[in-house]
């Protein structure tokens, strides 16, 4: 213990008498730490708000898209399969026959863009929802604030009209009324016919920059397919949403003529397995990110090494001095070895209050762009970060304490 102690004290000495080599050290393990800590916090934080965002749609949700065959509906290889490519095998008619069973009520199907919209000299882009008329009764959150939605008639009869987010209409229109003035879409006159209520983001999504046109209006005059991207259905009697999920799937695949489950080019779920998917999705993404993070920290640890390389070669006269008055390899190899995980140590520790710091600074900053994104940093976030310094300072010191070890007594008097 006596020997732990000193070799301790030896080590803290050496770190405060280079104290400018010392901050250098620590500069790449703290920027390392703090990428890990944004990492996992605001992943944390987008995820929880997105997870709202589909849990605020309703539990008697069930939810039809098109899906990679030959997989499951909620592995990684649907998630990436879809990368790239647009799945066009869901149509409205497949959406209408399923709305026809007996437990669904309303439902809607939909498909999405980005278009520029222009509005006399003023242009921007703005999202596109192509949407069935039903979405107004279903969502409960595309609430108007004037106007009116458009009708069934509207989508039947390729009506250019449009209903715009609150942000599109203040860009176009300010305070003035937009019911009525009509905008251009790729180039088309449509006629404003409502505007919604201020709503949000959600995530990277921002329902205020968004315009609602008839579904068929948008397929057809806009980007001239005839496909949906998905179908949203509201369950009647929710002690029966497992049976309308199976109802829902015999339609889709009687319609596709699918005889094997595997063949399914279609996904039927229901708001916990939309919240599986995007499980998921988040955890890819999430260990992408800490695998690009822990590059930073690895060219922390190789900073330390060079700089602990450097210290063992100046101070060769040290170590054969201490190995000829008793010092064994081992309390050498120690002095050097806590060096380095000091250095990370504290690297760490800074890492870890600037992380949770800028954490807040984004929550911020989120609020302040309109969106109520919380970034928490867990316990769990704490402990990767300061357990990945502290491996780097044992993986990355091991090297040069060794070296400095191995040196006999003779050589090292003899190098000085």
């Amino acid at each position: 213990m006596h020997e732990l102690i000193v070799s301790i004290k030896l080590a803290l000495g050496n770190l405060r008498s280079n104290i400018g080599r010392t901050l250098l050290s620590l500069l790449g393990i703290v920027i390392g730490v703090i990428s890990v800590i944004l990492v996992l916090s605001l992943g944390a934080g987008v995820k929880g708000y997105v997870v709202d965002q589909i849990e605020s749609f309703g539990s008697n949700i069930i939810e039809i898209e098109p899906k990679v065959p030959k997989v499951s509906k909620t592995s990684s290889e649907n998630v990436t399969g879809q990368f790239g490519k647009q799945i066009t095998t869901l149509t409205l008619d497949d959406a209408e026959a399923v709305g026809k069973l007996s437990n669904i009520g309303l439902w809607y199907g939909g498909m999405m863009s980005q278009q520029v919209v222009s509005y006399q000299n003023k242009n921007k882009t703005s999202y596109m929802m192509g949407m069935t008329e039903g979405v107004f009764k279903v969502d409960e959150k595309t609430e108007l604030v004037s106007g009116e939605i458009f009708t069934k008639e509207d989508d039947l009869g390729l009506k250019q009209v449009a209903i715009l987010g609150s942000q599109v209409k203040n860009d176009f229109f300010g305070d003035n009324d937009a019911v009525g003035q009509s905008i251009k879409i790729k180039g088309q006159r449509f006629i404003v016919k409502g505007v919604l209520k201020e709503r949000g983001g959600s995530g990277i999504f921002d329902f205020d920059n968004t315009i609602y046109v008839p579904i068929r209006t948008l397929q057809k005059k806009l980007l001239g397919v005839d496909y949906i991207q998905f179908a949203v259905f509201k369950v009647n009697d929710m002690s029966k949403l497992e049976t309308a999920i199976l109802q829902a799937a015999d339609v889709m695949r009687d319609r596709h003529n699918i005889k094997k489950e595997e063949d399914e080019d279609f996904a039927v779920n229901s708001i916990a397995e939309i919240k599986d998917i995007l499980d998921k999705v988040f955890n890819v993404v999430d260990y992408l990110l800490l695998a690009l993070t822990s590059i930073s920290l690895m060219v922390g640890g190789v900073g330390i090494m060079n700089v602990m390389y450097v210290a063992v070669t100046e101070r060769t006269f040290e170590i054969g001095l201490r190995k000829s008055i008793g010092a064994k390899k081992s309390d050498i190899l120690k002095q050097f070895l806590f060096e380095a995980i000091f250095l990370t140590i504290l690297g760490g520790i800074i890492g870890i209050i600037a992380g949770v710091a800028l954490s807040g600074v984004f929550e911020k900053l989120a609020f302040n762009f309109g969106f109520s994104l919380e970034f928490p940093v867990t316990w769990k976030s704490i402990i990767i970060s300061f357990g990945f310094s502290a491996l780097t300072g044992i993986a990355f010191g091991i090297y040069p304490a060794r070296k400095a070890s191995q040196l006999t007594p003779m050589n090292a008097l003899r190098k000085e």
